[in-house]
């Protein structure tokens, strides 16, 4: 007979890795490790946790130190009132990174994980082997591009306004979290059964914690200042990988000029949870790029 775990913030327990703690730049972060060989460091995405990886950190475990990190305001991490711009956030990061004893590590993010992870590269670039990102990177001027109404033919983000909210949303969506995870997968995951009832479930008691709307909303609150920052950074110097799927064509854009190395792989046909939809995919092509 098989059990099912119980969903927490955390997530359940995945073969080979163990979960951590560590206090860092004023704030306290959930982490999950595994695995040996170079440091790989992976930043997840809105509205899911560290989670949305364990398709892919076990095959990554054999060649790689996999961390997967709850980064500030998310999952089993600590949800202060501040510091959730990309710049401090990947401070954190970094932080995180000398804690363990790593001067450089590869480092790989999706969706607000990209932004981070961009961040990252840009603001400790010794401390940055490589960089992959998708889904799809780090504010910029295409995000003040952004129409409030629907056009044909463009994604509707509309939950980049909805997120500027104060308050509202904690209202609205206590007890109710549900609600939108499962409307954001049906919205953008062209194959909505890849992310399972566990991980559904998992997902949506990280987010009915305290704090936990609040902070994800502080995340999009910040993207002014992201752009900002990004304005101040030097081009990328090490290499860059750049990837896709239902919004391939935002991370060009925002890496255009950014970066002196860089490779584009767009996974057509895909959705935007390509760590869930696409894991074999995924796992080669950075397999293929941090080897």
């Amino acid at each position: 007979m098989t059990t099912t775990p119980t969903p927490t913030p955390a997530g359940p327990a995945l073969e080979g890795f163990e979960h951590h703690y560590a206090e860092v730049n004023g704030t306290r972060l959930h982490y999950v490790s595994g695995g040996r060989g170079e440091p790989l460091v992976l930043l997840p995405g809105w509205p899911q946790t560290w989670w949305q990886f364990h398709k892919i950190m076990p095959v990554l475990a054999e060649r790689y130190e996999v961390i997967a990190v709850d980064y500030r305001g998310m999952g089993d991490s600590a949800k202060p009132e501040g510091g959730y711009d990309k710049k401090t956030m990947a401070r954190d990061i970094y932080e995180l990174v000398r804690h363990l004893g790593h001067e450089k590590v590869n480092i790989a993010g999706e969706d607000i994980g990209s932004m981070i992870a961009y961040a990252f590269a840009a603001n400790h670039p010794e401390a940055t082997s490589k960089l992959a990102l998708w889904e799809v990177g780090h504010p910029g001027e295409v995000f003040n591009e952004m129409r409030m109404l629907p056009q044909p033919g463009q994604p509707h983000l509309w939950w980049f306004a909805f997120n500027q909210v104060d308050d509202l949303p904690e209202k609205l969506l206590a007890g109710r979290y549900r609600l939108l995870i499962d409307y954001l997968i049906s919205l953008e995951a062209l194959d909505p059964d890849a992310i399972d009832e566990d991980s559904r479930e998992i997902y949506a008691a990280a987010y009915e914690q305290p704090g936990a709307v609040r902070a994800s909303n502080a995340w999009y609150q910040t993207f002014g200042r992201d752009i900002e920052d990004a304005r101040t950074y030097d081009q990328l110097l090490m290499p860059v990988l750049g990837l896709g799927g239902m919004n391939f064509g935002f991370v060009p854009a925002l890496l255009e000029g950014k970066s002196a190395d860089v490779r584009y792989v767009e996974f057509k046909g895909a959705g935007h949870y390509l760590s869930q939809e696409r894991p074999e995919e995924l796992t080669r092509e950075l397999m293929q790029f941090f080897s």
